[in-house]
């Protein structure tokens, strides 16, 4: 079959180099080969992290991640930040773990304000909270340092788990810095590897909430996850695989720069604001939350979304997104998270706009 391009907000494109290592010869995930694999992404990984904690692989989606950091860290009430479909989803997870849990809600579209964790958390009675920080499912980009600061200062007792699935290497994220005490990522999007595995890594704090919960199950443990890391070995099976190719990634990041990457990201989502407002459409995300990641448009000249996609992939080999959930034909999502070029997304921008005239609208360019 022909290759799709993706600009759909995940998976997205991978390089040839991390397709080629995806490919690697197995070894035994109890050797010295696995060991020294290992720990040769530490180093990198702790940079990207911005911490001196170690950062694990999970062999599974990020909701593993999500789900586990609920079994090991919530012992009262868990407070569930939701502004998304993403986000959304946590509070129902929270409640199949048999957790408590309480809301910070918001219309999709807005961003999650300290101001509305602040009274929530001041009733008293939370011992965690969730965030997403960049909701995919809108393009919305909570203030993580505000609400980070928030939670540090008041709420000591509260420990911050942090979806950055979407939003880690895109911008700087400093897990200690900000003291947050687990931080999570997937491998399909932003760091634009294969889908199928997670990174993250826990607090001090983290840690020794989790040694007083005994339900906190084996293949998230957290606290196995750290004793089997001193050695460069991970609970369970890895996706070796994954290794090898984050093993690339991360020296593909090592060579782009992680600064210019952030960069890059922010120029290309600039890109696409201004492409919206030069053909008519407006961005769905609240001002001043607009993602990086991606470009989130408000469909305000009612143009067939499916038709437009179809256009595209037929005449140009590419797709995008059409809006997720109860925003399918209203919202449509480009991505330019992980390697997109600013050429390449400039040769996109014009496609989609040729494509705009071509199903009976009339772009500005």
């Amino acid at each position: 079959m022909p290759h799709i391009k993706l600009f759909i907000p995940g998976p997205v494109e991978i390089s040839d180099s991390v397709r080629k290592a995806f490919g690697g010869p197995m070894i035994g995930h109890r050797g010295k080969g696995f060991q020294d694999l290992y720990a040769r992404v530490q180093p990198g990984l702790r940079k990207l992290f911005q911490t001196q904690q170690p950062v694990f692989l999970g062999t599974g989606s990020a909701w593993s991640v999500m789900e586990a950091s609920l079994r090991n860290l919530v012992q009262k009430k868990v407070l569930v930040c939701m502004n998304g479909a993403f986000s959304d989803k946590w509070f129902d997870v929270a409640q199949k773990c048999g957790k408590q849990a309480g809301k910070v809600q918001v219309e999709w579209g807005q961003a999650i304000k300290p101001e509305a964790i602040d009274r929530e958390l001041a009733q008293g009675g939370y011992d965690a909270l969730t965030l997403i920080h960049h909701e995919t499912s809108t393009g919305v980009l909570s203030p993580l340092p505000a609400i980070a600061k928030l939670v540090r200062s008041k709420y000591p007792d509260v420990l911050l788990i942090v979806d950055t699935v979407s939003s880690f290497s895109v911008l700087p994220i400093p897990f200690d810095e900000l003291g947050l005490d687990v931080m999570l990522c997937g491998t399909q999007k932003a760091l634009a590897l294969p889908p199928g595995a997670a990174l993250f890594s826990v607090s001090e704090r983290a840690y020794q909430r989790a040694e007083k919960i005994n339900d906190r199950g084996y293949y998230y443990d957290f606290l196995e996850f750290r004793k089997q890391a001193e050695s460069n070995m991970t609970p369970c099976t890895p996706s070796i695989s994954h290794l090898y190719a984050l093993e690339v990634k991360l020296a593909e990041i090592e060579k782009e720069g992680i600064t210019k990457r952030h960069e890059r990201h922010r120029k290309n989502a600039e890109r696409g604001r201004a492409w919206l407002q030069v053909n008519g459409f407006e961005v769905f995300p609240e001002k001043g939350y607009e993602s990086l990641s991606l470009t989130c448009g408000k469909n305000t000249q009612g143009i067939d979304v499916a038709k437009w996609i179809a256009w595209l992939k037929e005449n140009h080999g590419a797709i995008f997104d059409g809006g997720y959930g109860k925003l399918k034909g209203q919202t449509f999502r480009v991505s330019h998270m992980g390697d997109e070029t600013e050429k390449g997304m400039e040769e996109l921008w014009g496609r989609l706009s040729e494509g705009l005239k071509k199903i009976g609208s009339r772009p500005c360019g």
